[in-house]
């Protein structure tokens, strides 16, 4: 191996750079291909039962995505100066490309500004709204903020704020291309895929993630454009533009701007602290140049496989950074000490050695991080597994790239005319060894300190998190989302679907409702409806009858089968009931905001009709209203062909109180108690539920399986060092390094979510880096004179210098991050930042002080240093 690397790599340095250049510049040319996915299906938990239940549901009711404006106006929100500019703004977002609706204030149906009765709904051809000059501002104004509908939705409670919704085209191709992925997907879980069935399947998927990336960047624009018409009414009223689509367009703009401006930054860091450290230009080229051509191989990589990064797995570049600094550093510093002890031999002869040296302990090093990140790929959430898949390769290619460019760089650059005597200069790690030596005991009382500590912070850790602090507070989606909140009814959405008791219950109910309705129409009119309305006989076989459930009476029957008139469940007294006592659980819960369901249907029309909704007239609203009224008050509640009706609720997202697990837990069980019904009766959907299992799946998948790491990195050490006792000691710094930051995550209340998941693997996988180039070296120091204390001191001031170089630099340049207005990011360079310092630490501090402890290598001559 030693002869193939000399004879090829090192053989011809000039000609192995030009090829790892030539590779950059190939993958450079592919960069500009890179793709960010921040779309909602990358962020969700994979496989999850309650996603394919989502999306069912979701099918039910024609909903698209939308963004949503606040207009909060310096004047009275109805008057003239406020009305007028916000029609102007709605007219404008109407012609933005990409949008299908604009709801407003403006456009929704009126009810009670006057009342109307249920017979004016009826016949209406149009109901008023807002752009009548005839409708009443101060009725309207009453109706907007005391309508069970409308206040805290559309309108907020003082009446100085209102929303704007702007709905977003739907990509039908797009979302078929997902129904047949999933189905195909589906299948291949429960048997083996049929040849033309899995050519189906690649086919979907590349066709999906081709559209995908299309609608992102349309959606993008869409968003950039609502913006610039927001931006031009702003003089008129206070205004943030919020939605799920402006939330992810953001995020990509975070994220491209923190993966520019930083890296950029932590380069320029790297090189003014390795000028600092080593004061020799040619250890500042040959690590820099290593770092930032492994970087760009690895991105041309990306872009060539169309292997997308999304908000979580961007950060696989910065650690990536880590990682090859790490590498690079090791072979620099055995290089400089080869220089000083052996100043006679050639360039090349000397880098070969060094590389020989390192091999190993890198090759060591490489093998345990991947197996670290590896443990990423069972979160079963599809960006942190490609986290753990790209970190995989990028480290595979960081180490090839390493071992080439480096030596290869290390025989072309000439030397100084002087070399630098390194092992006589003092540096920080050599105090570490004294004090090590002198204060031992000092050591591990602290450590013991820290890991009781550490265990308490880590059963403070919460698996919760508030989106909203994603974001600082200067900006729009915080600031948006906290209006949206306190004034608006909340922001994150929770559907409640509850269908019939049982199919027999549910048709003698339908029946029973059905008879009733007869005998009370032909008997008597209904309250509030004229003679003329009912007809005399509404069930006789007149084809020109006024039968209000005919097919044609009111137009199609949006919720029958064809020439199905009979009432579901859920406009039934039974089933209203049921609803309405649902709705009033949920209404009550200090968690939830806007609570809508067919019951805030029901409850308007109660107070149109004067009184209690019977069985009639629930049959008349379920058949019989104008299509705008439905669209308000029935549709987006009731889905007759699956018979279930919806409860939409929005929970207060900005709440500090909030437990999402804890919540959907308690709420569950309440409205099946006090319900009295089945758990087949209840299911509960939509981001909040999935949101929530991702965040559940965190603590099984990864922090039970960091026992399962561990327990493979052990038994690593135990083939590496071939001593069990080496391979406890050496364990014993990186459990107290990732207790360490796990427990002050805790101990800050810093959540564990799918961003700073990854915190964890990237812990262990620095730290096993150290210790093992620690012990490794140790073992070789010690084999030259038995002597535990001279093996530590000269390890510290041989491979320790390495392991303080590199955690210097990356500490100072990581420290950077902080000043990200992605909260994220903040947290990733703060937490990697402490992540580096606790494996520095724990591998020249406890980590020597157990080798001196126990002496696993063996008895000890009299140490020269003290008594070993």
């Amino acid at each position: 191996m030693s002869h193939f690397f000399r004879s090829v790599v090192l053989g011809r340095p000039i000609l192995s750079s030009g090829f790892v250049l030539a590779l950059a510049f190939l993958a450079l040319s592919q960069v500009g291909q890179l793709r960010l996915d921040a779309s909602s299906d990358a962020l969700l938990l994979q496989g999850d039962p309650d996603l394919a239940f989502y999306r069912e549901v979701s099918s039910h009711y024609d909903t698209s995505e939308f963004l949503v404006l606040t207009w909060r106006p310096q004047m009275p929100l109805l008057s003239p100066d406020s009305l007028e500019p916000l029609a102007a703004m709605v007219d404008e977002l109407t012609r933005v490309v990409g949008v299908a609706s604009v709801t407003s204030v403006l456009d929704v149906p009126l009810l009670e500004s006057p009342p109307l009765s249920l017979t004016d709904i009826s016949r209406a051809d149009a109901l008023p709204t807002l752009r009548d000059s005839s409708v009443d501002r101060g009725l309207a104004l009453r109706e907007l903020t005391q309508s069970p509908i409308y206040k805290n939705l559309l309108v907020g409670e003082a009446g100085d704020v209102t929303t704007v919704q702007v709905s977003l085209v739907r990509n039908r191709e797009l979302e078929q291309l997902l129904s047949e992925r999933e189905a195909l997907r589906a299948t291949k879980v429960l048997e083996p895929l049929s040849p033309e069935q899995t050519i189906q399947l690649s086919t979907v998927e590349a066709r999906y993630d081709q559209l995908l990336a299309q609608e992102t960047a349309l959606r993008r624009s869409l968003v950039a454009d609502v913006r610039v018409v927001a931006q031009r009414f702003r003089p008129y009223a206070e205004i943030f533009v919020g939605g799920v689509p402006m939330i992810a367009a953001d995020m990509l703009a975070f994220v491209e701007s923190d993966l520019i401006t930083f890296g950029f930054a932590i380069v320029g860091i790297m090189i003014v602290v390795l000028a600092a450290i080593f004061r020799d230009w040619r250890w500042v080229v040959a690590p820099v140049l290593n770092c930032a051509l492994t970087a760009i191989m690895m991105l041309g990589l990306l872009a060539f496989l169309d292997w997308r990064m999304t908000v979580i797995s961007s950060n696989f570049v910065a650690v990536l950074l880590i990682v090859t600094l790490s590498l690079s550093v090791h072979l620099v510093v055995r290089y400089r000490e080869l220089e000083h002890t052996t100043p006679d031999i050639d360039r090349l002869t000397r880098a070969a050695d060094a590389a020989r040296l390192m091999l190993v302990p890198c090759l060591y090093t490489a093998a345990t991080t991947i197996v670290a990140f590896a443990s990423l790929m069972v979160a079963g959430i599809q960006p942190v597994i490609d986290f753990g898949m790209m970190m995989t390769v990028g480290i595979v290619v960081g180490f090839l790239c390493t071992f080439i460019l480096v030596p290869a760089l290390m025989a072309i650059m000439p030397e100084p005319k002087r070399a630098l005597r390194t092992s006589a200069d003092p540096t920080f790690t050599r105090f570490l060894a004294l004090y090590v030596e002198r204060f031992g005991a000092v050591v591990l009382v602290v450590s013991g300190g820290l890991a009781v500590l550490a265990l308490f912070g880590i059963s403070r850790l919460e698996v919760e998190n508030r989106f909203i602090d994603y974001f600082k507070p200067s900006t729009e989606i915080y600031q948006g989302m906290e209006l949206l909140d306190a004034r608006l009814g909340g922001t994150i959405p929770l559907d409640i679907i509850l269908y019939p008791p049982t199919a027999k219950d549910d048709s003698t109910a339908a029946s029973d409702a059905m008879e009733s309705l007869k005998v009370d129409l032909v008997s008597e009119p209904i309250a509030g409806i004229d003679d003329d309305f009912v007809g005399d006989d509404p069930f006789a076989d007149d084809p020109f009858s006024d039968d209000p459930f005919a097919d044609d009476a009111f137009g199609s029957d949006a919720f029958g089968g064809e020439g199905d008139s009979t009432p579901s469940y859920w406009f039934t007294v039974q089933g209203r009931a049921l609803l309405d006592r649902a709705h009033g659980i949920v209404d009550a819960r200090p968690e939830t905001g806007k609570v809508l369901s067919l019951s805030t249907a029901f409850k308007v029309m109660d107070g149109l009709y004067g009184a209690p909704l019977g069985a009639v007239e629930m049959a008349l609203v379920q058949n019989s209203m104008p299509k705008d009224v439905n669209e308000t008050l029935v549709l987006p509640y009731f889905s007759a062909q699956n018979d279930e009706a919806r409860i939409s609720v929005r929970a207060m997202e900005t709440s500090k109180d909030l437990r999402r697990d804890q919540f959907l837990k308690e709420l569950y069980a309440t409205l099946i108690n006090e319900l009295d019904i089945e758990p087949e009766q209840l299911r509960f959907t939509s981001l909040l539920v999935l949101y929530n299992n991702v965040l559940q799946s965190l603590f099984s998948s990864q922090i039970l399986t960091l026992g399962a790491v561990f327990l493979a990195i052990g038994l690593m050490f135990w083939v590496l060092f071939r001593s069990l006792s080496l391979a406890l000691l050496a364990l014993a710094p990186n459990l107290l390094a990732a207790a360490l930051v796990l427990g002050t995550m805790g101990l800050m209340s810093i959540p564990l979510d799918i961003m700073t998941i990854t915190i964890a693997a990237i812990v262990v996988g620095i730290g096993v880096d150290d210790c093992i180039h620690y012990i490794h070296r140790f073992r070789v120091e010690f084999a030259k004179d038995a002597d535990y204390h001279a093996a530590m001191h000269r390890s510290h001031a041989s491979i320790g210098r390495a392991m303080y170089y590199t955690t210097v630099t990356v500490v100072i340049g990581f420290s950077l991050l902080m000043l990200s207005n992605f909260t994220p990011s903040l947290y990733f360079g703060a937490l990697t930042v402490m992540a580096m310092a606790a494996a520095v630490a724990g591998a020249l501090l406890l980590l020597p002080k157990l080798l001196l402890l126990f002496k696993p290598l063996g008895p000890a001559v009299v140490s020269t240093h003290g008594v070993s």
